[in-house]
């Protein structure tokens, strides 16, 4: 007569007290709140239930993996050496000021300045050193603009761009090895889930043939040997599932560290084990665009813009600038007299300005220029070689996947032939054991030989989709696979 189901009214009755009428609503209401606290529990165990396929396990990867995020923050941090690249045309100003304390001596005649280590007399010629101090103060302002420097600043901002290229061919390089790492380490995954239950199917037939040895050797119709041999080849079908299993969590372990999390997953078998690749569509012979080899030719372009900023470095630069300045002293520039008191020192006593124009040439840099551009030519040459030989295996590997493709084809259209066969086989050395016609050894073969044909159908299968995923490797195009897959 009464609902707890929420929020279904209570109707009113004879025997429906309001306490009791309270209570009820009461635990409604409990109830409502333990549902409502429970959905994120619920949906967290559904989300972590959910199967991921191929396609989610690359982008999972390419999302979450930390090579791939290094590889990114090298992009950004290329990208921000152009732009201090440029900033190269932006003219230099330097301001300054300070306090002294110190004596004004001087005498008349040169000095060199040894690389900014001499500091600079001040004050007047005099007959007789004065070692009483004070204060001084200085201020100045200079702008510098290199006008013209023979492409210089034009020079260093192409080779930042040239760096910049090659870093983000490294990422694109990155990111398609890690997915073909990822594909693969998929596809092995399958393969040992499959063979995990195939190993498990054999352990069950071994385990109906103990039951069946047994009672025929108890009730006296088989000998005693036979048992033990059904032992014995029990014991070997749970070891060889153990190996599955063994393999099966390794290779698991190994696709969630690809994808970059570390969790329990649960992967789509998709259409792998059910269907063989187009043999007609997977035809690529061109090689040029791969990552890798665009990678190479990057760091060979890289090479030669760093070549021509060495270059360019020995030109001499056309400087304007524009300076002021202002200077005080504790020293009266009138009439000589030495005040110690700080206050004088800050007092600006004189005022400068200056502009005009500059030119900068160090002509004994061409020793050093000359050794650097050379080094550099040999590095632009050794990433041609480089090229080259990566060109060469790339060539040999195509050739070899497509060796291998055609091959694996031919073999998993055999292996069904082999699974009926061997299938066959056990039917019929299962029912002359039974009838008395052969002995035990001859049935345990087509045991095994059965377990081996099932094993060689999904591997069969397996080797025909990692073969196009070899040669999508060798071309550098990913879509030769996933389009089948897809």
């Amino acid at each position: 007569m009464f609902s707890e189901n929420c929020p279904v009214p209570i109707p009113e009755s004879p025997f429906s007290a309001p306490d009791f009428k309270f209570r009820v609503e009461r635990k409604c209401n409990l109830k409502a709140v333990f549902w409502l606290f429970s959905l994120p529990f619920f949906f967290a165990v559904s989300a972590s239930a959910q199967t991921l396929n191929l396609k989610e396990a690359l982008e999972t990867g390419a999302a979450n993996y930390p090579a791939i995020k290094a590889r990114q923050a090298d992009v950004k941090s290329a990208g921000k050496k152009v732009s201090s690249a440029r900033a190269a045309y932006i003219p230099d100003l330097n301001v300054q000021h300070q306090y002294t304390f110190g004596t004004g001596n001087n005498v008349v005649g040169p000095y060199y300045a040894n690389n900014g280590t001499t500091i600079n007399p001040s004050g007047g010629d005099r007959e007789e050193n004065i070692y009483q101090g004070a204060f001084g103060s200085l201020s100045t302002a200079l702008l510098e603009w290199d006008v013209f420097s023979f492409g210089k600043v034009k020079a260093n901002i192409d080779a930042a761009k040239a760096e910049e290229k090659t870093v983000e061919m490294a990422y694109e390089n990155e990111l398609f090895q890690h997915q073909i790492r990822i594909a693969d380490a998929y596809l092995l995954l399958l393969t040992n889930q499959r063979l995990k239950e195939t190993q498990r199917q054999n352990l069950l037939r071994a385990e109906a043939f103990k039951k069946a040895i047994t009672a025929a050797t108890l009730s006296g119709l088989r000998a005693g040997v036979d048992s033990s041999l059904a032992n014995a080849e029990l014991a070997k079908a749970r070891i060889q599932l153990l190996e599955a299993e063994k393999n099966e969590r390794s290779q698991l372990y190994k696709l969630a560290e690809l994808t970059g999390e570390v969790k329990e997953l649960n992967i789509d078998s998709m259409a792998f084990f059910s269907r063989l690749p187009n043999p007609q569509s997977h035809l690529h012979d061109d090689i040029t665009q791969t990552p890798l080899l665009r990678l190479y030719s990057a760091q060979t372009e890289l090479s030669r813009r760093r070549a021509t900023a060495i270059k360019r470095r020995f030109y001499p630069t056309f400087t304007l600038m524009g300076a002021t300045w202002a200077r005080g002293s504790g020293i009266s520039n009138k009439t000589g007299e030495y005040r110690t008191d700080f206050a004088s020192g800050t007092q600006y006593q004189v005022y400068n300005y200056m502009v005009g124009a500059a030119v900068r040439w160090n002509i004994t840099d061409f020793f050093q220029v000359r050794n650097d551009f050379q080094a550099e030519n040999f590095q632009r040459q050794r990433h041609e070689y480089l090229y080259q030989e990566q060109q060469l295996k790339l060539s040999r590997q195509l050739k070899e996947s497509d060796m291998q493709f055609q091959l694996s084809m031919e073999q998993a259209k055999v292996a069904p032939l082999q699974l009926q066969a061997a299938q066959a086989g056990f039917r019929q050395a299962q029912s002359r054991y039974e009838s008395g016609l052969t002995d035990l050894p001859t049935f345990t073969q087509s045991l095994v030989t059965l377990n081996r044909a099932e094993t060689d159908r999904y591997i069969a299968y397996i080797n025909a989709w990692r073969s196009l995923l070899l040669e999508a490797a060798s071309t550098g195009d990913l879509s030769i696979f996933l389009n089948q897959v897809q």
